[in-house]
């Protein structure tokens, strides 16, 4: 006879079947999670909300808080579920439509943005950013031509299976218009990166959703890549890398070095002189560093002065708001205002060989935007040095897979169709309520394909107005920018 529980990947499950009307589902319970994430797995199933089904178990019915191990469930148990369906009413032959009448996908197209997702249990972090990174189209073109059966011999099961779990709720999010428990998603989450399995008091824990979004992100650079021309290309790297180039001197030895390196987000710190994310930015790019002089055969201090010498198609920047306080041991938040922009502009942010590259394609933005003004176009744009910047534009494209050589990074480098600006537009941002990351709430404001903007806290789209975003900048206890992320305006070469 087989055990109440039994192991599963880590996890207890018990195998129970629920009677519904006149079907019977067989559903596997997760012992370490809330039965509200049971009521979102018979969701799928029955089309059910939550909300609405009553299951009888010991005790009575069946409570979103309650404890497995209280309630006495065996193993093979046939449970009953009464509830009714969300139903799509049929609409007379000849009559209104309403939009509730519509199939799923239709409901998506009329409303002009797609379903929320059920909070699992302090999962906003991972909901919120998987509603900014889900914004991208080009991140889901990538994850639409990955093999669910195949992965490439250096890349880890996990990693794969998380690719796979990336790619099936990005689809189902944009199929539906009711509410997706990302819960296959949230299993591999935890399996590849245990740290967002933590638990506390028997409920997971709320974890950082800037950890989040770096640790997805760098997984999916490691599956997402094409073979171009015999070179292994990242279509993650094309669309989110950015490429800094550092000078590090010494003033007491008069030692000077110069170091390049690749992330996936600029930072903005946060000090008193700060109150404009272009001030942010700055501080940050400069830094002192203690290290070993070999001059001086002792340590001593060095300065980090720190270039972009490549941009990304989406440029994504994290407010250092989070640092360690030492007197209550946890993470402590600022709660400064920062402000930030709809149009950013990162030209004078760039090094010298970046700037030269730009400059062309900005004038050639600039006389686009006059062109809509009624201006006369800059003759600035006709002339052989411009001619000359592309020239070199293409050339280091196709030596560098168009990403650090040029600055110019393209998700399919064979095909060269536009060039970056330097001049970003904002499409999404994480926000933070709360005063520690280890608690407090995290929602997405993203931008549709329609321009409008739409508020996902969790299970809740709220369409919002484009002048309330730029609000969410700090200074209270409401919602703060954590997390911009910007798109890049480009000219066609």
């Amino acid at each position: 006879m087989e055990d109440a529980t039994k192991i599963n990947n880590g996890a207890q499950t018990l195998r129970v079947s629920v009677k519904w009307q006149k079907k019977t589902f067989p559903v596997e319970i997760d012992a370490t999670q809330s039965p509200f994430v049971f009521k979102c797995q018979l969701y799928d199933l029955t089309g059910v909300p939550p909300e609405r089904q009553k299951i009888m178990v010991k005790g009575g019915l069946l409570k979103d808080d309650a404890e497995w191990a209280t309630l006495g469930v065996k193993e093979g148990q046939k449970l009953m579920m009464m509830g009714t369906a969300d139903e799509i009413v049929k609409a007379p032959e000849k009559g209104p439509v309403f939009v509730e009448d519509l199939p799923e996908e239709e409901q998506v197209a009329n409303l002009g943005y797609s379903a929320g997702l059920f909070n699992l249990g302090n999962t906003c972090y991972m909901n919120s950013t998987i509603q900014c990174l889900r914004s991208v189209p080009e991140l889901k073109s990538a994850l639409l031509e990955y093999s669910q059966s195949g992965r490439s011999n250096d890349l880890d099961q996990t990693s794969h299976l998380l690719t796979v779990a990336t790619k099936d709720l990005f689809s189902e999010l944009d199929k539906n218009a009711k509410p997706v428990a990302p819960m296959q998603f949230w299993m591999v989450l935890r399996k590849k990166f245990p740290q967002f399995g933590q638990l506390h008091n028997g409920s997971f824990m709320q974890q950082d959703a800037e950890e989040c979004w770096t640790q997805l992100l760098y997984t999916l650079s490691q599956s997402l890549r094409s073979s171009n021309a015999g070179e292994n290309l990242s279509a993650v790297k094309a669309l989110f890398g950015v490429d800094l180039a550092s000078r590090v001197y010494c003033q007491e030895s008069g030692e000077e070095s110069t170091e390049v390196e690749s992330t996936f987000a600029l930072k903005c710190h946060i000090s008193q002189e700060v109150n404009h994310l272009h001030e942010g930015l700055k501080h940050a790019l400069k830094s002192e560093l203690e290290k070993n002089s070999p001059t001086l055969g002792r340590s001593a201090v060095y300065v980090k002065e720190s270039r972009i010498n490549g941009l990304p198609r989406y440029l994504t920047i994290q407010f250092v708001r989070f640092f360690w306080k030492r007197e209550s041991n946890q993470k402590a938040k600022i709660l400064r205002k920062v402000d930030y922009p709809l149009e950013l502009d990162v030209f004078d942010l760039c090094s010298d060989e970046l700037k030269k590259k730009l400059e062309g394609p900005r004038q050639k933005l600039r006389d686009e935007e006059g062109k809509k003004l009624g201006l006369k176009p800059s003759e600035k744009t006709s002339t052989s040095k411009d001619k000359d910047v592309k020239m070199v534009d293409a050339e280091g494209s196709s030596n560098g897979g168009g990403e650090s050589s040029t600055g110019l990074s393209q998700v399919n480098p064979s095909e060269k169709e536009e060039h970056l600006t330097g001049v970003y537009d904002l499409v999404a941002v994480l926000t933070h309520k709360g005063r520690s990351a280890d608690s407090g709430h995290y929602v997405a404001w993203v931008k549709q394909e329609n321009g409008k903007w739409v508020e996902y806290d969790d299970d809740n789209p709220i369409p919002q107005r484009e002048e309330d975003i730029v609000k969410l900048s700090g200074g209270g206890d409401w919602h703060m920018a954590y997390i911009c992320m910007y798109k890049a305006r480009t000219t066609p070469m």
